[in-house]
């Protein structure tokens, strides 16, 4: 460890390199919602039992520093290095244009692989919200109901200790709506223990029919957390954004977003999830230039 309390600066095994505008995508694009930029282009960011600071070398490798040298590990994970093996290549770019073009322009993007449960609780803020807002609710649950981890910050609140909050200090967190669908969930998960971790290692289909008997978990928040948070790929999200893309680019005008998701699982395939990211960061990155 260094004089800070901090381990010295290491790269992390990743494969490829990383541009700033890619590390951006990844980690503040939608994904998750406790990350910051800082001074000197340092991401500082949260998760589960970890804090932890990222930065690009000048190469572009991916550099990491922590309280705790076992954070290393746990963000090969986190940044899902693990399933990054062969992964783009799987994907029809060769006879789909559209995603060539996302491919090229977010080289490297990554999906996260989050904890299961602050991801459910993440995506169960987002309904009707950009993501300052998100992060702004993430951040005063953490600050009021999760234990303190050192330096000043404070871990997400589990969904145990969220089932002791009543509803109206949940809505003190800016929830609105948002804090009912909360609180009401904490009461299901809380009576019935394991189930986050069962519902987790279902397959996809059974895991998402789990998830949409919660309060508040529609198909999109249920994919998103199976995608994000336990590494489904074939989950296929569609908010705003898709929608766009998929009548734009592929045509899809009138369309639900049920019969959205079902054409992204069959034309995207079994990494249609990682389609999907790349089409919402390219998607949004349209609309900002066109500012």
């Amino acid at each position: 460890m260094n004089a800070g309390g901090w381990t010295a600066w290491q790269t992390l095994p990743l494969a490829g390199s990383l541009s700033p505008g890619v590390l951006a995508e990844t980690l503040d694009g939608g994904q998750a919602f406790r990350w910051r930029r800082e001074a000197d282009a340092v991401w500082f960011g949260i998760w589960g039992e970890h804090v932890v600071r990222l930065r690009l070398e000048e190469n572009g490798e991916l550099a990491w520093s922590a309280p705790r040298p076992e954070t290393g590990a746990a963000l090969v994970r986190y940044l899902g290095a693990e399933a990054e093996g062969g992964a783009i290549d799987a994907l029809p770019w060769r006879s789909d244009a559209h995603l060539a073009r996302c491919l090229a322009e977010f080289p490297g993007l990554k999906i996260l692989r989050q904890p299961f449960g602050e991801t459910l609780l993440g995506f169960l803020c987002s309904a009707t919200k950009q993501i300052v807002q998100i992060k702004q609710m993430i951040a005063l649950l953490a600050e009021r109901h999760g234990a303190p981890m050192g330096g000043g910050v404070n871990r997400l609140p589990t969904w145990a200790e969220l089932a002791a909050v009543p509803e109206g200090e949940l809505r003190a967190c800016l929830l609105g709506f948002r804090a009912r669908y909360i609180y009401q969930t904490a009461q299901v998960i809380a009576a019935r223990p394991g189930w986050l971790e069962e519902t987790e290692a279902l397959p996809y289909a059974e895991a998402k029919a789990r998830l949409c008997e919660l309060p508040g978990v529609g198909e999109k928040v249920a994919d998103c957390v199976l995608l994000f948070g336990a590494g489904r790929m074939e989950a296929f999200p569609v908010d705003v954004w898709i929608i766009k893309t998929m009548e734009r680019r592929y045509g899809l005008h009138g369309w639900k977003p049920a019969q959205i998701a079902h054409f992204g699982r069959m034309h995207f395939g079994p990494l249609a999830g990682l389609a999907q990211q790349y089409l919402f960061a390219w998607e949004r990155a349209a609309a900002r230039n066109a500012k």
